[in-house]
């Protein structure tokens, strides 16, 4: 053991010879001193690489990381991949193999070190690894980073160099020969329908499941090693990873402890003593403990108890809920003989618990999110794979996207589990942005294998991903699956009955033996849910997949109705929580005119249809479109397809607020037992490619009309209106930490006018904090009976909240007592652009003038990054201001030339 005297000198010296210490939530690689590096790294990614078809003939230039559709089209081979039908005419790519080489000399001078691994942190997805005609072994899981000892194997000296290979075999054929040589039964579901233009079998696969196709998404199975890879050797020991996780021994205020977990990869045959110290230097607080290492890949798990207790702390919070602390902590593994394995990283106090229990006047239990012990309503929507090509989702592109989910007011994102666990860099963002993560295990809408070989594979990945990912505070929650109870529980797949219990068992084992295993092994920190949705606890009771699912009762809910009116609040399920929901709408022109031509240009085109991969999605847009809007009518097919697009956008973004607005309502009242609502996360956040879907961001990242309204509808106050019966009924939603005395101040519009017809000022009450009340119901006639001359179809009504001095508090809302179809005074009188301007560099103001009531006004600059303080606005003043915030630079004048203003009476006047 290492006396402490002997440790305090020898960490004294590691500090005079200025061990270097990177800032980052990754562990530093580990050294001993500037002159002497513990372990050597050579990174083997870049352009230094060929990829070759083995049955095609075609060679080309290739980067690391990357796949070689992206390979391809840089040597101009294939276009665009998104590019009109290219999703199809390239499948070509997938179902070939493709052989990955590289040469490259060793710069590490290997007789200083005794081990050399060549480290794959992501191989996608089936392939053979050699090195130098040596095969070091095989990947079949996209998910899993595989390490190969290249020891003795490495040439070294002048002129010596090394032949690496990486030799992929077609995902979908290797699928479909898994499903083949299945030993007993098939696991369904077998193919997608053929309107997702899909591949099938892709539950056989450990790979990206969307890549296979998807109903929002193209089937793209690339081949590629697409995170990066590494040569690393040492000469005694070797730090594969080190998170230190905050632990509370009696809840979010009392005491905390350091729990410092490590593995070490330790050469030699015999054990080694070794001072595990942990420095906060902001608390100005340092701990020391002696361990003892066995040879191989040892663990390293110790406990240092906190001086300071929580009330002492600073607090990582939500987004809304407090600021987002951490503290810059130092570890550091001292062996015998004054080796150093060093580590540099942010530690954040943070508990989470899933709050599952009685609700008064309610069968059934709860279900929210307490975090550092103050229910917090989730508020946010479902991250999906930015690209199909993963390394062009550049470290600005992402940043972009999570800030806008930031600036739409979301404190949460459900990271969705047909696609990828995501970069660190991701969640170092939602860390910073405090933006929680559910976290799903990557599994997506289908039953899977469970033979030995399939669930070991899983074992790994999760274990490593868990690993990986338990160190950040904003992952709040694991989900096993997304949708896998519900399939199995209302046979999805049409299992016959005699078949359920083999299929259940399978699932048990899967997702209870293996996922949920493998994770409180690595982490009992965070609640663990076997699926989305689910009813939680009472699934458990029920041997994890329950009668109902959906039980409005228990759990998470996702709801999807298309047919009935999305106007119409009554349909939707006041459930405890609400993880998916939402309607499609199409991107603006501009986006899909980036993968389009002329002949494109109409809604019923080949490639309308094409690019729609939700069954008769088209239909159900031009439905709900209808219920409530004029389809335009023009002569011009170009402005009638721009128009549809438009109304597209409008008719999504009224749905979506209609159900939010429903759910934030529903969160302090319980009507016949439903009710309690914590949570809502609309599907879907971002796209990854320029087509029909459920999105806020279209690809890219450009706002919606949707995700303009989201701004609005998660604000953490908002009068929320709606028309129950023959009555308006109006509720304050305060999700602030403090109450507020609060009054509703109701206005009717003419739409022919811009002056209110009426206007009627509520009495201030307290609205209390994390609740939502109702403050004002009044019967439409009586509405209509005070405000002189207006109807159903001649009148808008707006609210807002003031505080008691009379200031807006939140956003101003509107309800519509009628479908604009059948508004009487909406003259096709369109918003002019009165004048555009700024200084170069800076956000451009636009100016707008009205002569009527206008709604639904859309600002557009096609191309142009960037986005507006408002738009989608419902305007009655006669001049506003907007103000656009380009993400590139630009110009005024830029901004004028591209600028579009569009509202529902340019759809009228058609």
């Amino acid at each position: 053991m290492l006396a402490p005297l002997l440790l305090s000198r020898m960490l004294m010296l590691c500090a005079s010879m200025g061990v270097l210490r990177v800032m980052s939530s990754r562990p530093h690689r580990p050294q001993s001193s500037p002159r002497t590096p513990l372990t050597e790294t050579h990174d083997l990614g870049g352009s230094e690489w060929t990829a070759e078809s083995r049955q095609g003939g075609v060679s080309v230039r290739a980067t690391v990381p990357g796949c070689v559709h992206q390979d391809l089209m840089a040597a101009g081979i294939i276009q665009d991949p998104y590019y009109r039908f290219n999703d199809d005419v390239y499948r070509w790519i997938s179902r070939q193999d493709w052989t990955y080489q590289r040469n490259f000399t060793v710069p590490i001078p290997l007789q200083n070190h005794k081990k050399a691994v060549l480290v794959f942190e992501g191989v996608d997805t089936v392939a053979t690894v050699s090195l130098n005609g040596v095969v070091l072994g095989r990947t079949d899981n996209m998910f899993i980073t595989y390490e190969f000892v290249v020891s003795g194997l490495l040439k070294e000296g002048e002129g010596a160099t090394n032949l690496l290979t990486v030799a992929f075999e077609s995902a979908p054929r290797y699928a479909s020969g898994r499903a083949d040589e299945h030993p007993a039964w098939p696991v369904p579901p077998a193919c997608p329908p053929p309107e997702q233009h899909g591949e099938c079998h892709v539950n056989y696969i450990r790979k990206e499941q969307c890549s296979f196709g998807w109903d929002w998404g193209p089937a793209f199975a690339t081949q590629g090693i697409w995170r990066s890879v590494r040569l690393e050797a040492y000469y005694l020991a070797r730090l594969l990873d080190l998170a230190i996780i905050p632990s509370p021994l009696d809840g979010p205020w009392g005491r905390w402890t350091l729990e410092l977990e490590a593995h070490v990869d330790l050469l030699g045959n015999q054990k080694v003593e070794a001072a595990v110290s942990v420095s906060v230097l902001e608390l100005k607080t340092s701990f020391s403990y002696n361990v003892s290492l066995s040879p191989g890949t040892s663990p390293v798990h110790v406990s240092f108890p906190l001086a300071q207790n929580g009330t002492n702390l600073k607090m990582w919070w939500p987004r809304g809920d407090g600021n987002q602390s951490g503290y810059h902590t130092t570890a550091q593994i001292l062996l015998d003989g004054g080796v150093i394995l060093a580590a540099d990283t942010m530690v954040y106090f943070r508990t989470v618990e899933l709050v599952q229990e009685p609700v008064a006047d309610s069968p059934g239990l709860s279900f929210y999110f307490r975090i550092n012990g103050r229910p917090v309503f989730l508020k946010g929507s479902n991250w999906i794979p930015a690209d199909s090509f993963h390394t062009r989702v550049t470290p600005g592109r992402l940043r972009d996207l999570l800030q806008s989910a930031a600036d739409a007011n979301m404190n949460a994102l459900r990271v969705w589990g047909g696609g990828v666990y995501e970069t660190d860099a991701f969640y170092e963002t939602c860390d910073e942005l405090g933006i929680m993560v559910w976290q799903d295990f990557m599994f997506a809408c289908a039953l899977y294998p469970t033979d030995a070989d399939f669930l070991s594979s899983v074992n790994t990945e999760v274990l490593q991903q868990t690993r990986r990912l338990k160190r950040f505070p904003s992952v709040v929650v694991w989900s096993a699956n997304n949708e896998n109870e519900a399939a199995l529980a209302t046979n999805w797949f049409h299992i016959p009955a005699g078949d359920y219990a083999r299929f259940h068992k399978e699932y048990v084992q899967l997702y209870v033996g293996t996922v949920r295993a493998a994770v409180m092994q690595e982490d009992a920190t965070r609640p663990f849910l076997a699926s989305s949705p689910t009813n939680g606890a009472e699934s458990e009771s029920e041997g994890w997949v329950a009668r109902d699912p959906y039980d409005t009762h228990y759990g998470d809910t996702h709801y999807y109705e298309y047919g009935a009116d999305c106007w119409d609040w009554s349909h939707y399920p006041r459930a405890r929580f609400a993880s998916e929901y939402g309607f499609q709408s199409w991107p603006s022109f501009s986006t899909l005119a980036q993968v389009s031509e002329k002949s494109d240009w109409s809604f019923n085109s080949s490639f309308m249809q094409h690019r729609q991969h939700h069954g008769q999605g088209n239909e159900q847009i031009l439905q709900q479109i209808a219920r409530h809007f004029p389809l335009p009518a023009t002569g011009d097919p170009l402005r009638a397809f721009q128009l549809t697009l438009y109304l597209s956008q409008v008719m999504q973004a009224q749905c979506v607020k209609s159900e939010t607005e429903f759910y934030r309502r529903s969160r302090s009242e319980v009507i016949s037992g439903e009710g309690h609502t914590m949570g809502a996360l609309y599907w879907q956040l971002n796209d990854i490619w320029q087509g029909a879907s459920w999105s806020s961001l279209e690809y890219g990242g450009k706002w919606k009309m949707l995700h303009h309204f989201a701004r609005d509808f998660f604000s953490p106050v908002l009068p929320i209106g709606f028309l129950d019966g023959g009555e308006l009924v109006i509720y304050a939603v305060n999700d602030q930490l403090f109450g507020l005395h609060l009054a509703v101040r109701v206005e009717a519009y003419a739409w022919s006018s811009l002056r209110p017809v009426c206007s009627l000022v509520g009495a201030s009450s307290w609205v209390a904090a994390g609740s939502a009340v109702r403050k004002h119901r009044e019967p439409i006639k009586m509405l209509l009976a005070r405000c002189t001359g207006c109807t159903r179809q001649r009148c808008v009504v707006t609210f807002q909240l003031q505080a008691e001095n009379g200031t807006q508090v939140g956003p101003r809302n509107h309800v519509f007592l009628a479908s604009l179809k059948d508004a009487q005074g909406l003259h096709a009188r369109p918003v002019k652009v009165a004048g555009v301007s700024g200084m170069p560099g800076s956000p451009v103001v636009v100016t707008l003038e009205a002569v009527a009531v206008a709604p639904f006004v859309w600002l557009d600059v096609g191309a142009i990054a960037g986005r507006f303080s408002d738009n989608g606005l419902l305007l009655t003043e006669g001049t506003r201001n907007i103000t656009f915030y380009p993400w590139q630079g630009t110009t005024a004048r830029h901004v004028q030339e591209a600028l579009t203003v569009t509202s529902l009476a340019d759809v009228v006047q058609t």
